[in-house]
């Protein structure tokens, strides 16, 4: 099989294509013939190497496809063989022709969805939800989603409105993006910094920060929470943030304002994938918008990741292999 695989860290230049084995369904496993490849943020930043040693040279990244059922290992029902499902491989397998994910980690695909559409929102969507419930949203309060040009952030944008949230504010790096943004249901935009991007009015404060960029400016964006306002960490695509962002809840300490960090690790794996099955049932039936930023081939991953680098992408890039 062809395969992508990471065979130097730092650029994009050092995503490889080459001839793989094919690889073969393990026990409880199933063995995914690959239609459409999600290309994630935390795909970039361990090709950049910023995650360190614990991911090896040659490894092959990703971990979300879309595609059909060809073969099952030991303990799984034939019958799964032909299914278009969702797949998820864990930190690495995706970026290839087939690939291999447990059972438990499978969702059926609606007819209606494509697997391109799937791999838009099958990932993001169902962290989105969880990172909000995490944040015990609760309708009529206000929301600010910092770094919401990806996925993930378009993801929470969609579903915070939905969840009854009265001002959905965001932060990204244009007006043309931002007037997307309000097109999936922000009420106003802010520019990386927290400044509104036109003369508009925004909210001072508010009570749920869903932050996926981290990075150095994270203080000033916990300033903005309102009293017993809740801060969500679901990425960090803007780096860390500095060593002692804390003292800034402690400066604030009679705001009590909390930050948590949270990972769909966390999730019982049948909670999470029927709240995926859901998510993607929606979408199917046009209640949740997948937003693809392009549709590339397998082959052209370095050019993915080029401009996941370059910061130009908004939703999500998919690759494909047919």
């Amino acid at each position: 099989m062809r395969a992508v695989s990471i065979e130097e860290y730092g650029p994009a230049e050092g995503l490889v294509v080459s001839e793989r084995p094919d690889p073969v369904a393990g026990p409880d496993s199933v063995l995914i013939e690959v239609e459409a490849i999600g290309v994630g943020g935390v795909d970039a930043v361990i090709r950049r190497g910023t995650l360190g040693s614990s991911f090896p040279v040659g490894m092959v990244p990703g971990s979300e496809v879309a595609g059909t059922v060809t073969a099952v290992g030991d303990g799984i029902d034939g019958a799964w063989v032909g299914r278009r499902v969702w797949g998820f491989t864990g930190t690495s397998g995706a970026y290839a022709e087939l690939a291999v994910a447990r059972l438990e980690d499978v969702t059926v695909l609606p007819d209606d969805l494509s697997a391109v559409d799937a791999v838009a929102v099958g990932s993001a969507a169902t962290v989105a939800h969880f990172a909000l419930r995490h944040a015990h949203l609760t309708a009529g309060e206000s929301v600010l989603v910092r770094g919401a040009a990806g996925s993930l952030g378009i993801a929470a944008v969609q579903l915070a409105a939905q969840a009854g949230a009265t001002t959905i504010a965001v932060t990204t790096s244009s007006p043309e993006r931002g007037r997307r943004l309000l097109d999936l249901g922000a009420t106003h935009v802010l520019d990386r910094s927290g400044r509104p991007l036109d003369d508009s009015p925004a909210p001072s404060d508010f009570d749920v920060l869903v932050d996926v960029a981290g990075g150095p400016e994270l203080p000033s964006f916990l300033e903005m929470l309102a009293p017993n306002g809740r801060a969500v960490s679901i990425g960090v695509v803007g780096g860390h943030p500095p060593a002692d962002f804390g003292m800034t809840l402690m400066r604030l300490f009679q705001r009590s304002l909390s930050f948590a960090t949270f990972s769909l690790d966390t999730v019982p794996r049948a909670e999470r994938n029927d709240a995926r099955a859901a998510l993607l049932a929606t979408a199917a039936a046009d209640g949740l918008t997948p937003v693809v930023e392009a549709v590339l081939p397998l082959a052209d991953a370095v050019e993915a990741h080029r401009r996941m680098d370059a910061g130009s992408v908004f939703g999500r890039i998919v690759l494909t292999v047919r």
